[in-house]
């Protein structure tokens, strides 16, 4: 799936609810608390926090997708092409990052 087609699927399931986006600081705080969550796992995982025996395996792919979603509305929300975006934050790295890691030989 592309980057505008996760953002049109985004945008038709938010757009079936009168009260659609929420405001940018909403989408903040709830992309924060779902790094969050993605966070505690990580640590769960391979941190030194353990889970308590009660409490079930996460899952990241999923934490990963929460992010994902909220990432959609927040570039739904400010009228932000992610692909854009994406291929213009590559051309960065690209060209800023060139030679600062020693490179895989063929």
């Amino acid at each position: 799936m592309e980057l505008k087609e996760v953002q049109q699927e985004v945008d038709k399931w938010i757009g079936q609810f009168e009260e659609g986006y929420f405001h940018p600081l909403t989408n903040l705080a709830r992309l924060a608390e779902e790094v969050g969550e993605f966070a505690r796992e990580i640590n769960h995982r391979y941190g030194q926090k353990t889970k308590k025996s009660s409490e079930p395996e996460g899952d990241l792919a999923l934490e990963l997708g929460d992010i994902l979603f909220i990432l959609a509305c927040f570039a739904n929300s400010l009228d932000i092409d992610l692909e854009d975006a994406f291929k213009r934050v590559m051309e960065k790295y690209r060209r800023r990052d060139i030679d600062r890691w020693t490179k895989k030989k063929p």
